[in-house]
């Protein structure tokens, strides 16, 4: 018998069933691992709302985007990178203009509250009450590090946040 359960990539519909469901069995459904960063934001339309209304966790993965968050990619492809690598899920073509046009953009915001890019699309998906960790992927001791200074500056002003949206929604 299983005391808990955890759930990943479940629509807000599918998370609500599953739920009803296990919990019907006695057996709670804790916490889910959804997708999102900057770029990938679907779990804002409505997942959150199911997990905060069922008390299930988030611990959300992907927040840097494979690294392309980053900026690692802005002077092209290191070929020690995800994207680098035949066998990764990242692949080249997957890494558009538009998005390091906006990764460009983006950096500047990170830039004027004093930290690196990588540092605040961690702490951009941080600053929701509702995401109790973000899976970051480390691979090196540097990456730990600047999760957690992103974990002590989650905190976005209004305008900061209304910058990203613009720049996020805009097709450049």
């Amino acid at each position: 018998k299983a005391l808990y359960v955890g759930i990943s990539s479940y629509s807000p519909e599918e998370t609500l069933k599953a739920s009803e469901i296990l919990s019907s069995l006695g057996t709670p459904c804790r916490i889910h691992q959804p997708k999102y960063n900057m770029f990938y934001r679907e779990i804002e339309k409505g997942l959150f709302d199911v997990l905060e209304s069922k008390g299930m966790g988030c611990a959300v993965f992907s927040p840097l985007q494979q690294g392309v968050l980053t900026g690692k990619y802005l002077n092209g492809i290191p070929k020690e990178s995800r994207a680098g690598r035949p066998e990764g899920f990242l692949k080249p073509e997957n890494i558009t203009q538009e998005m390091l046009n906006k990764v460009r953009a983006l950096s500047k915001i990170a830039e004027s509250r004093g930290q690196t890019m990588a540092q605040m699309a961690v702490s951009w998906v941080l600053r929701r009450p509702e995401v109790t960790t973000a899976i970051i992927g480390a691979r090196k001791i540097s990456h730990i590090d600047d999760a957690l200074k992103a974990s002590k500056n989650t905190k976005f002003s209004q305008e900061e946040l209304k910058k990203i949206d613009r720049i996020l929604e805009d097709k450049a």
